[in-house]
C-alpha cells in the first residue's frame, strides 16, 4: 500500500511542532485532501487538536507501549483511505523511554514507518548554529531520513536568508519554510499540556488561522512532495470482529475523555457495544449494561458538578453493589473514591465505591511509562501476565485504604515498584492508563469478566 506520510518533529520541547503540525493538517484539509493524523507517545491531549483539523479521530502511536507489528498494522488500517498520514513527533526526535536508544521515540517510529522526517528548529537567537543543530540531528542516527527542516520563531527576511545558506553550505536538507515569531495563533494549555481541544478553543477561524500561517511561510507543494516519497507500507491481514455480545457504558464528556482509539477498537472487536454516558449530564446510567468503563480527564475541574449529579452517583453505586464490572483509570479513580479535594482545599463528595479522598497537588505527582504485572487473577487475566501503560497526573489519594491489589506497576523513571490495581468488589481502579495492545489477551479476558453474572 503507498500511503504518503511524513512525520513533524522537534529538536525539543516546546520548540512548536503542534502548532505548526495543526496548521499543516488545516491547510491540507482546506485543499480537500483526507488527511490522518497521528501522534508519537501516550499523550491524549494533542490527538483531540488533531482531530478537529483533520475531521477523523488521530491515534498514538507508541513504540515501547506496543510493538513494531502492532504500529504497523494500525497505520495501515486507520490510513488506508487517507490521501496523506501527518505524524507529530513527541518532544524531541531522538526522545523516549531509553536514554542509549530509539525505544518510544518519534525517530523509531519514522524508522519503522519508513517516513521523512520535518524536523522543527527554533531559530530565535542564532545563525549559523542553526545548522550546526541541524546537522546534530540529521547525522545523529543516519537511517532516519530528515528531509526538510522548518525554522520556527525566525527574525527578519535577511535573517531567514541567512538560515537558508547555512544549511545549503553544509549540505542539509533544504529548509521548507520559516515562521515568524508570533506569527502563530496562541493555544491554551494547563498541567497536562494543551487543553482538550474544543469548538470554542479551535474554531474554523482558528483554523484557518492557522493553515494561511502555513501557507504563507512553508513551501507546501514540497511538503507534500516529500511525502510522497516513503515507500510502500505492508498491509495487515484484515482483524476480525466477535459478535456483539455485551453492552459497555463509557464515560464521555467534558471531565472523562482520555481513551486511546484503538484500545475502544479492540473492545469492539472482542464483541462490546460502547454506550456512552456522561456522569456531568446525564441523570442516571444507560440500562442493560454489562460493565462501566470511566477514563481520565479532567475530573477536578468539574468537580462541583459532578458532586452535585446525585442521581447518577446513586445509579453507579446501584451499579456497583450488583458487582457488575467497573474500570476506572486516574481521573476515574478520583470519582469514584470518597472524593475529590481541590487546590483550594475545597471537598467535593463523590461515589464513594472507594474508601478514601483524592486530592490536587500544585506540583505533579507522577509522570512516565509503566510496566504493570498481575499478581493475581482478575478481569485482566492470570497472575504472572504483564501489560505497559504510562501515568500523568497531579492528584494523590490521601491516605489509601488497604484495598487488594491485582497488580504491581515498576515505575520506569524512578525504578520505584509499589503494589496497585485497587479492587473493591467487582471494581478495578488505577492510576495507570494502560495500552490493551501491550497485551491482546487482557482485553479478551475483561470482556469475557463482562458476561460473568
Amino acid at each position: 500500500m503507498k500511503i504518503p506520510r511524513l512525520v513533524i518533529a522537534g529538536t525539543q520541547s516546546g520548540v512548536g511542532k503542534t502548532s505548526i503540525t495543526l496548521g499543516v493538517v488545516a491547510a491540507l484539509t482546506r485543499r480537500g485532501l483526507r488527511v490522518q493524523t497521528f501522534k508519537v507517545g501516550p499523550d491524549y491531549l494533542d490527538p483531540t487538536y488533531l482531530a478537529m483539523a483533520s475531521s477523523r479521530p488521530c491515534y498514538n502511536l507508541d513504540g515501547w507501549m506496543t510493538d513494531h507489528d502492532y504500529v504497523c498494522q494500525l497505520f495501515a488500517r486507520v490510513a488506508a483511505d487517507a490521501d496523506i498520514a501527518v505524524i507529530e513527533g513527541v518532544m524531541g526526535l531522538f526522545d523516549g523511554a531509553d536514554p542509549t536508544g530509539l525505544a518510544g521515540s518519534t525517530a523509531e517510529i519514522a524508522r519503522w514507518l519508513d517516513a521523512p522526517v520535518l524536523l522543527v528548529a527554533n531559530a530565535h537567537g542564532v545563525g549559523r548554529s542553526f545548522a550546526a543543530a541541524v546537522s546534530g540531528f540529521v547525522r545523529f542516527v543516519p537511517e532516519i531520513k530528515v528531509t526538510g527542516v522548518i525554522a520556527n520563531r525566525s527574525g527578519s527576511a535577511s535573517h531567514v536568508t541567512g538560515l537558508r545558506a547555512s544549511l545549503a553550505a553544509a549540505n542539509l536538507p533544504m529548509m521548507l519554510g520559516a515562521i515568524a515569531r508570533g506569527g502563530m495563533p496562541e493555544l491554551s494549555s494547563r498541567h497536562l499540556g494543551l487543553v482538550t481541544a474544543d469548538a470554542q478553543r479551535i474554531t474554523p477561524a482558528v483554523l484557518d488561522q492557522l493553515a494561511d500561517v502555513i501557507e504563507s511561510s512553508l513551501d507546501l507543494d514540497e511538503v507534500l512532495a516529500t511525502a510522497r516519497q516513503a515507500g510502500p507500507v505492508t498491509v495487515p491481514a484484515p482483524l476480525t470482529h466477535a459478535p456483539t455480545t455485551v453492552r459497555l457504558g463509557i464515560a464521555r464528556d467534558e471531565a472523562f475523555h482520555f481513551y486511546y482509539p484503538d484500545n475502544l477498537d479492540a473492545l469492539v472487536r472482542e464483541g462490546c457495544e460502547l454506550v456512552p454516558f456522561s456522569p456531568l449530564h446525564d441523570q442516571q446510567l444507560p440500562p442493560n449494561l454489562n460493565g462501566l468503563y470511566i477514563g481520565g480527564g479532567y475530573p477536578e475541574e468539574f468537580a462541583a458538578h459532578l458532586a452535585a449529579n446525585l442521581t447518577m452517583i446513586d445509579s453507579i453505586r446501584e451499579f456497583a453493589a450488583s458487582q457488575r464490572v467497573m474500570v476506572a483509570e486516574c481521573g476515574g479513580l478520583m470519582y469514584l473514591s470518597n472524593g475529590i479535594e481541590t487546590l483550594d482545599g475545597t471537598r467535593h463528595p463523590m461515589v464513594g465505591i472507594l474508601p478514601g479522598w483524592t486530592r490536587m497537588c500544585p506540583q505533579r505527582k507522577s509522570l512516565g511509562y509503566v510496566t504493570v504485572t498481575l499478581t493475581r487473577n482478575s478481569l485482566w487475566g492470570h497472575a504472572g501476565a504483564q501489560l505497559r501503560g504510562h501515568e500523568f497526573h497531579y492528584s494523590e489519594w490521601i491516605d489509601p485504604p488497604q484495598c487488594s491489589a491485582a497488580y504491581q506497576i515498576d515505575y520506569r523513571r524512578d525504578a520505584r515498584t509499589v503494589a496497585e490495581g485497587h479492587l473493591v468488589g467487582s471494581t478495578l481502579a488505577s492510576y495507570a492508563h494502560l495500552h490493551f495492545a501491550s497485551c491482546p489477551a487482557a482485553t479478551r479476558q475483561w470482556v469475557k469478566s463482562l458476561l460473568i453474572p
